[in-house]
């Protein structure tokens, strides 16, 4: 069963991320939400200050996407 306070919390935390990143969440929703497609490659790169930047990718599945639909059905 889930824990209202915990939805409340996490809707919470999400809204204050959006707010913080706005760019970010257009990203997000302009290309993922837009629906990735099997063969896709995903890429991110950290860069922390004063250090050399990481990069790794990953080439989407379809096992990759039959998760992300079970996570969309638990999604408020």
């Amino acid at each position: 069963m889930v824990n209202p306070t915990i939805v409340m919390k996490a809707m919470n935390a999400k809204a204050g991320f959006e707010k913080r990143h706005p760019k970010f969440t257009a990203f997000f929703n302009a290309v993922v939400m837009s629906g990735l497609t099997e063969g896709t490659v995903l890429e991110i790169t950290v860069v922390k200050p004063g250090e050399d930047p990481v990069t790794a990718n990953m080439q989407v599945t379809k096992e990759d996407l039959d998760m992300a639909e079970e996570l969309k059905s638990l999604s408020m």
